[in-house]
């Protein structure tokens, strides 16, 4: 199963929301900068997540970008269903008519346990979760003193 980079795109603007929920609208200029999103593409997929209750837009010189929900009441499944088709690592999955061997097909069966795995990957990861780590990642790889630093403020 590949991920689409509408999906990619979204996700990462969905973390650098996250990571400044509460501190009112961000721009789509700066998210698009912070994450290198192009921001014609960056404000088609806002429109789909505002469209599916997920980001929240406010118009106006100091109006911006916000998520609607905790970041950690959106999972990465709510976020595909918004951004991508079904998602299947084969067509008869989800359409076992496309092929006359979907009834007695082992290969259907294993690729079946592997969506199912995706699936629950999805559901059980928040963009919450998402953010906290790559705080934690991007503060792993900070030298140590900028790491002393933060530890002050």
């Amino acid at each position: 199963m590949r991920v689409s980079m509408k999906v990619d795109y979204g996700v990462r603007a969905l973390v650098d929301l996250a990571q400044h929920h509460g501190h009112g609208p961000t721009s789509s200029s700066t998210v698009a900068t912070r994450q290198g999103i192009p921001e014609q593409y960056l404000n088609q997929l806002l429109a789909l997540l505002n469209r599916s209750g997920i980001v929240k837009s406010k118009r106006g010189p100091h109006g911006g970008h916000m998520l609607a929900l905790s970041p950690n009441d959106i999972t990465l499944t709510m976020v595909m269903n918004t951004l991508e088709q079904q998602v299947a690592p084969l067509d008869c999955l989800h359409n076992p008519s496309d092929c006359d061997l979907s009834p007695a097909c082992a290969q259907r069966e294993m690729w079946r346990s592997v969506e199912e795995a995706f699936d629950s990957v999805l559901d059980s990861t928040t963009i919450g979760y998402l953010a906290r780590r790559q705080r934690e990642l991007s503060i792993a790889k900070m030298p140590l003193v900028q790491v002393q630093g933060l530890a002050q403020l």
